[in-house]
């Protein structure tokens, strides 16, 4: 091998044999879309993160009983969170340039008292221009402080897929992760990182069920059907391992990997290339789900980027996965 310059020894390039990798520059620019994050409740600076970071597009989710001041939680609540982010979004495009549409749901994870009057509101803030999705909604195993029927929670889920259906909206569905076992119990009333962690919090699970995470799953497909709602519009998010092969095998809808946490539920991007490599880029996407009840990262989807190429994904799949699947999807400018 001829020395690109002279040294005084040898250098490790002395005694290598590979030829020099031909990267894609391509991908430092590639613009990207996340589907499923909370950056109305970010900072500024981590907002700013995102768009340093090349995100083009995103789904900011309203729904989230993590900021309701009581509990259970009343309709009145969830409706404040909902007008906060409308009334805050166009001032997060005006200062961080990229496109920030809204998802507009009833989230399940606490019980709330009067779901049906959230129904009858959402029909007229699904009519709203920010409003691209119906969600995060769905099905949850078990709920924080109150638990929710199940029979309950299903019919909360269909109306608002039905709602989905009437608007033409794709809807953004919560499907529950099996969280990593760290091994070790956190001191009582210290150390806890995030809001979901707070395992005292949590009630005795509603579905009795070895897979309890799967069959929420299940019961949400089923909900879109009676709903009217086609698969092709439903979008799972947190797909992980345990969800997969059901959501690609047994079903339309599109899989997104939520990233932004992988210390909580263990979600990386090798299995977004494992994904890609067994059922192809083509109804697969990648978000965020950053939020300030988390310790997350606006950076994680752009690492994801260059992450996937080292795992032997290409860069028109790459291209599909965190651009053009979402851009369709969720019909946002091209």
């Amino acid at each position: 091998m001829t020395r690109t310059q002279p040294t005084k020894r040898p250098t490790d390039a002395e005694y290598l044999e590979d030829e020099p990798v031909e990267l894609p520059p391509e991908l430092l620019n590639l613009p990207w879309i996340d589907v499923h994050n909370h950056a109305h409740t970010l900072s500024w600076a981590d907002r700013e993160r995102y768009a340093l970071s090349g995100c083009r597009s995103m789904v900011m989710v309203a729904s989230g009983y993590h900021w309701t001041p009581y509990k259970p939680v009343r309709a009145e609540d969830v409706r404040f969170l909902w007008d906060d982010a409308v009334n805050r979004r166009a001032a997060i495009e005006r200062d961080h340039f990229f496109e920030a549409k809204l998802g507009l749901g009833v989230h399940t994870g606490v019980r709330i008292e009067d779901p049906d009057a959230l129904l009858d509101a959402m029909d007229g803030y699904c009519e709203l221009d920010a409003v691209v999705a119906v969600g995060e909604t769905g099905v949850t195993p078990s709920q924080h402080v109150s638990a929710w029927d199940l029979d309950e929670q299903r019919a909360v889920v269909e109306a608002q897929m039905e709602l989905a259906a009437d608007h033409d909206l794709p809807v953004i569905l919560h499907t529950p992760n099996r969280t990593t076992d760290d091994g070790r119990s956190y001191r009582p009333g210290v150390g806890i990182p995030g809001y979901e962690k707070n395992t005292g919090l949590g009630r005795e699970p509603v579905i009795e069920a070895e897979n309890a995470a799967l069959e929420a799953v299940k019961i949400d497909v089923e909900a879109a059907s009676d709903a009217g709602l086609a698969e092709e519009q439903v979008v799972a998010s947190h797909a992980d391992p345990n969800n997969i092969e059901y959501i690609m095998e047994r079903t339309d809808c599109y899989a997104s990997f939520t990233i932004g946490h992988s210390w909580l539920v263990g979600v990386t991007a090798a299995d977004v290339a494992d994904a890609i490599d067994e059922y192809g880029p083509d109804r697969i996407m990648v978000d965020t789900d950053c939020a300030n009840v988390l310790r997350t990262d606006p950076f994680a989807l752009k690492r994801a980027i260059f992450e996937l190429y080292r795992l032997g994904i290409d860069e028109d799949a790459i291209r599909q996965v965190v651009l053009e699947n979402p851009r369709d999807v969720f019909d946002f400018d091209a």
